[in-house]
């Protein structure tokens, strides 16, 4: 059994508790951080704050990430994945693609803007943050699954289709988001796919009749 004492602003906080080692520690600190950011925000979410909420030290925080932005990062990535779960099974390749799209851009609305830009705006100065913060391989895994269903309804030919080209609707969403600095408005997202990513799947794959659906296929957690 511990006892810790944290401090949050003015106020010391003593817990008494059984020590947690591990998952069960990490589990509960990124909890207590996605618990904190509803609770002020992330403008003023500290470090100190969320050992407070999880009744442990600063120190084991700073053991797991390195600043707020990265533990922030990893409670958004636990607590709302927005390109992993469920591939979108809507019977055809523009629906799926539309419907992942629109997923990213309603789980960044719930989060919210300050939220999506502080993150952005602290990560983009650290090696690979980007990578980390847009789950590059599960989106391109989930993009992959979209295109293999496609072929199996006879929409598209896979030969042709590279990873760059299967991705054109993530990245352009991304450059969206990161231009602007906003949400990305819903006719954009719909352009997105209309104007640049079926054709140019068209030109590459060749998109033949559709034939019969495949069941929906799960991609794990970013």
């Amino acid at each position: 059994m511990d006892v810790v004492t944290t401090v949050a602003g003015d106020v010391a906080v003593t817990v008494v508790q059984h020590r947690r080692r591990g998952t069960a520690l990490e589990r509960a600190i990124l909890e207590a951080a996605w618990t904190e950011l509803a609770s002020v925000g992330y403008a003023h979410l500290t470090m100190d704050g969320v050992a407070a909420r999880a009744g442990t030290s600063k120190g084991v925080l700073y053991r797991r990430w390195r600043n707020r932005a990265q533990l922030v990062l990893a409670a958004l990535r636990q607590n709302r994945p927005m390109l992993s779960g469920e591939v979108p099974d809507t019977g055809s390749l523009r629906g799926d693609v539309l419907g992942l799209l629109r997923r990213v851009d309603t789980g960044l609305e719930a989060i919210g803007p300050a939220t999506v830009f502080g993150l952005l705006d602290e990560l983009t100065t650290e090696p690979d943050a980007l990578t980390y913060l847009w789950a590059s391989q599960t989106g391109a895994d989930t993009m992959r699954a979209i295109l293999e269903a496609a072929a199996a309804r006879g929409e598209v030919r896979l030969q042709g289709i590279t990873p760059l080209v299967a991705t054109v609707p993530l990245v352009l969403f991304r450059h969206e988001l990161l231009v602007t600095r906003g949400l990305v408005p819903d006719e954009v997202v719909v352009a997105i796919v209309d104007e640049v990513f079926l054709p140019l799947v068209r030109r590459v794959g060749g998109v033949t009749p559709r034939r019969a659906r495949r069941a929906p296929t799960a991609i794990g957690r970013a």
